[in-house]
């Protein structure tokens, strides 16, 4: 067994994310890991307030649920087109921060390291809107690599 063999890659689809998945596949490549991609399904970002309740609840989280399955489900293929094995999970309905989902992900699946990408913000970006990544560092149960997105 080598020191990795659990990686937990939350995944958006966002470029971080998707640099987080790339760097996770190489880690999982050399050492045999396995790979759980998590996607938390943040409902309350798209409610406008202006839609009423029933096109929310019968459009817009449907839609929602089919968009975080499809984008899972494309992870997963990329995964195992790298011939690495790799499952997911959506996790609809989050009470609390993404912090606190992935946390609790990563210790329910038994996880050695979680990777995760970042955008590397700084300055007034990092303070006003801050970062998923380093708040995932502050509530892990395991070790987290960072992996910064390449800027275009």
């Amino acid at each position: 067994m080598t020191l990795w063999s659990r990686l937990l890659v939350p995944f958006d689809n966002s470029a971080a994310s998707s640099a987080a998945l790339a760097e996770a596949l190489r880690i999982a490549q050399a050492t045999g890991a396995t790979l759980h991609l998590v996607h938390v399904m943040d409902e309350l970002s798209w409610c406008t307030g202006f839609e009423p309740a029933k096109v929310f609840f019968d459009d817009v989280l449907p839609a929602m649920r089919r968009a975080g399955e499809e984008m899972l489900g494309a992870a997963c293929r990329r995964a195992s087109a790298s011939g690495v094995q790799a499952d997911s999970r959506l996790v609809i309905g989050a009470l609390d921060r993404v912090c606190e989902e992935v946390a609790r992900e990563a210790l329910q699946w038994r996880a050695d390291l979680i990777v995760v990408g970042t955008a590397g913000r700084r300055g007034m970006d990092r303070l006003l809107i801050g970062s998923d990544a380093e708040q995932i560092v502050r509530h892990a149960p395991v070790p987290v690599l960072l992996v910064r997105a390449l800027s275009a």
